[in-house]
């Protein structure tokens, strides 16, 4: 399993209902609201056999309130 993690930006009073569309994937191992550029940080393993582009595509990007998001890849923990 690969960990990514992936912050939403989200349209104006749209912030719940996207929280909500993300969890009811049931894919995110945690999600948290924060402060500054992006409203939401989700943190997602993504199988290690599945493009991770194509997986964040296809799950969550399609989710209607987010304007754009922004996915950093994480490597070995020191």
């Amino acid at each position: 399993m690969r960990c990514v993690f992936v912050q939403f930006q989200c349209a104006p009073g749209k912030t719940y209902e996207v929280a909500d569309a993300i969890y009811d994937r049931e894919i995110v191992s945690e999600l948290y609201s924060t402060s500054g550029d992006y409203d939401l940080l989700a943190k997602i393993y993504i199988p290690d056999d599945q493009d991770v582009g194509r997986f964040i595509n296809e799950r969550l990007d399609e989710i209607p309130g987010i304007q754009r998001s922004l996915t950093t890849m994480t490597f070995n923990a020191f």
